[in-house]
Formats: C-alpha cells, sequence, structure tokens
C-alpha cells in the first residue's frame, strides 16, 4: 500500500465526491480490452498487480490514481499512461469524463474502501475493491448499494479463487472425493515490521491480522466447505507492551461451525509465519503449503492411498491476470462475479461475530 500522509489520506478519501454527477456508463466494446484506474500506488498494486495486466487478454491498465505526484509521474511514464489519465485523490472525480476507463480497482487502506467504491459508482465505474471488503458490515452493504444503484458490478480481490492448486481443491471437495467435509484446518500470519504502518493503526485497517492475513483462513474455510458458518469461538492473545500492538491485536484463534456439522480451526496471526490448510473427510485429505501466498503452492492429498503430493489441472492464467480478467468478462458477458460483494459481506459478517467472541468470552451464533 502507499505510504502517504495519513491525514491526507483520510481527508482525501472520505470526501464525498461530486454530489448529483451524471453517471460516466460507457458502453463496453466488443473485442474491446476494458479499462482499468489503479487507485493507490503501493507495493501490491505496482509490484504486484500492475505487470500482470502484459498477461491479460481483456483487460489493460488505463490510468493512476495517487497522492504522491512522484509515482504518478514515474508510473505513468514506465506504462505510457497520459498525464491526462493520471488523478489524484482530490481530482478523482473527474474520471466520470474519461471514455477510457471502465473499472476502477480501489487498493487502498481498508478505511477507504467504502468512499472510494461509491465515488467511483458515481462516476459510473464498475469496481474490484481489495480485501477486507470494508471495515463494517455497515460499510460494506453501503458499497453493494452503491454500485447497485449505479447499474456497476462490485468484485472483491480474492485472488486465490483464481490460482491453480485452490480451484483444485475446491474441484476435488466438490466431486465428492473427500466425502463430506468434517474439518478445515488453516493458519495465516507473518510477522509484522514498522510499528507506524498503516495497518497497526485502527481508524485505517478496522483492526488487526484478522483483517489483513487472517481473512485467508475465514475464506478458505467458507470456500472449502461451501458453506456458511452459524457460530464462532475465538481467542485473542495480544502482548500489549509490543509497540506495533497498542491499537489492534496480534494472534486470534477462532472456530467455526457449519450447517453440516463441519468445524474449522483457524489461526490468524502478526508475529507467526505460516501459510496453509487442510481440508479433511471420511475418504481422505487435501493439504496446501503454502496456500494462499503469491507464488509457490504445493499440495499433497491421501485419497485412497498414501499421502502423495498432487499436481493441479493446470490453469490458463496466474491467480492475478485471471482475476483482472474475470470482471472484464463478467462486464463484457452480463454474468456476476464468483466474488462479488456480497462474499465480501460475508467475510465481515463473520469477522464481526469473531470480535465479538474473542472479547466477550463465548460463542457468538450467527
Amino acid at each position: 500500500m502507499e505510504t502517504i500522509s495519513k491525514r491526507s489520506l483520510l481527508a482525501a478519501g472520505l470526501a464525498a465526491g461530486v454530489a448529483g454527477l451524471p453517471r460516466g456508463a460507457f458502453a463496453a466494446q466488443p473485442g474491446r480490452k476494458l479499462g482499468y484506474a489503479i487507485l493507490g500506488l503501493g507495493y501490491y498494486a505496482t509490484r504486484i498487480i500492475m505487470p500482470r495486466f502484459a498477461e491479460c487478454e481483456h483487460s489493460r491498465l488505463a490510468a493512476l490514481v495517487s497522492g504522491t505526484p512522484e509515482k504518478l509521474k514515474t508510473y505513468g511514464e514506465q506504462y505510457g499512461i497520459p498525464e491526462t489519465h493520471r488523478y489524484s485523490y482530490e481530482t478523482f472525480d473527474r474520471i466520470i469524463d474519461n471514455p477510457d476507463v471502465d473499472i476502477v480497482y480501489v487498493i487502498t487502506p481498508n478505511s477507504l474502501h467504502r468512499p472510494f467504491t461509491e465515488r467511483a459508482a458515481r462516476a459510473g465505474k464498475h469496481v474490484m475493491c481489495e480485501k477486507p471488503m470494508a471495515n463494517t458490515v455497515a460499510d460494506c452493504e453501503a458499497m453493494i448499494a452503491a454500485c447497485k444503484k449505479a447499474g456497476r458490478k462490485l468484485m472483491i480481490g480474492y485472488r486465490s479463487r483464481f490460482q491453480a492448486h485452490n480451484i483444485e481443491a475446491i474441484k476435488l471437495v466438490r466431486d465428492g472425493a473427500l466425502g463430506p467435509v468434517r474439518t478445515v484446518v488453516t493458519d495465516h500470519g507473518f510477522t509484522i515490521g514498522d510499528p507506524k504502518q498503516w495497518r497497526l493503526n485502527r481508524a485505517l485497517a478496522g483492526g488487526g491480522s484478522l483483517m489483513d492475513i487472517g481473512i485467508y483462513s475465514l475464506n478458505a474455510a467458507r470456500y472449502l466447505t461451501g458453506e456458511e458458518p452459524v457460530a464462532v469461538n475465538a481467542v485473542e492473545s495480544t502482548d500489549r507492551s509490543d509497540p506495533r500492538f497498542g491499537e489492534v491485536e496480534d494472534i486470534i484463534n477462532f472456530q467455526l461451525l457449519f450447517p453440516s456439522g463441519a468445524t474449522a480451526n483457524c489461526v490468524s496471526a502478526y508475529s507467526v509465519n505460516c501459510n496453509r490448510y487442510r481440508v479433511s473427510g471420511p475418504k481422505g485429505w487435501v493439504e496446501i503449503d503454502p496456500a494462499t501466498s503469491y507464488q509457490g503452492q504445493a499440495m499433497r492429498a491421501q485419497l485412497g492411498g498414501p499421502p502423495a503430493p498432487r499436481e493441479p489441472a493446470p490453469q490458463p492464467k496466474n491467480q492475478f491476470s485471471a482475476q483482472l480478467d474475470h470482471l472484464s468478462e463478467c462486464i463484457l458477458t452480463g454474468r456476476e462475479p464468483i466474488v462479488g460483494g456480497d462474499d465480501g459481506l460475508k467475510d465481515l459478517r463473520v469477522i464481526e461475530a469473531i470480535y465479538r467472541a474473542a472479547r466477550e468470552g463465548r460463542t457468538v451464533k450467527l
């Protein structure tokens, strides 16, 4: 994410935008790659997402939005983005007049997801928004309503749903290779550094590890079981003397109960390095370690024989270009994204329940 002044970022992002803007809904032309505006030029945007447009069939980089003029100049020149297609957070609403932009990809601190999604929708643009979708359930509902009112699609950046090993694990479960899912065990964490970064600021992040890396554990439990949890337990462990954790949590262990009776045991942490899951049933199990990293996934399975490495079915695109193209394809064909706003809302409902269960020391029913 972009390192910019918290005050200027909040002021720009929380601006209501221009009230009563006409919808700049520019019809997608068959055969035309849809244009993305990348909003927020931090590491993930510039090092991970933007280089992947070169591999896309239906998507292209069309515009940049940043609070840092130097970044607009540097990346604008690198990717051949004209100055007319470079926006600050204050001038972002002018994007309504840019027919080259079909989609705004919001890659900002969490608290700014809602205001920029609403502003993009008012400008007649479809929205890809990074996860977590927002800081609260109410914000998620407002984002869905804004895009619905504007007649624009909203997709959440759950890239792992487009990654080959995760696709294979879901397929094995859906095909009954494990029998009914009984347990999911999933751990996600990393050792966070600079205490001054935005992820450790509650106002910007909405929480700690659970809102950041823990959402991978939660989302994996949901897409592996194919169910929504009905009850949650949770325990938090945070050293408040650590300067990193003055405002947000470090470790949360949480358990989910699903309608079928399946359970998930999940870890979220900012002081542990882990990235894995195992899903098990009466016929066997499948595990991926690392599971949801940017690269290097490795799968093992025990399906009627001894445990063995397993290679997933090849996918035509990597998880990043596949994610970018999926929204473009949905816009062009009128389909809904497999990870739309409703999916982001469901995660936030569970996250709020996890925090409540940890705070109150009891099972929270959903």
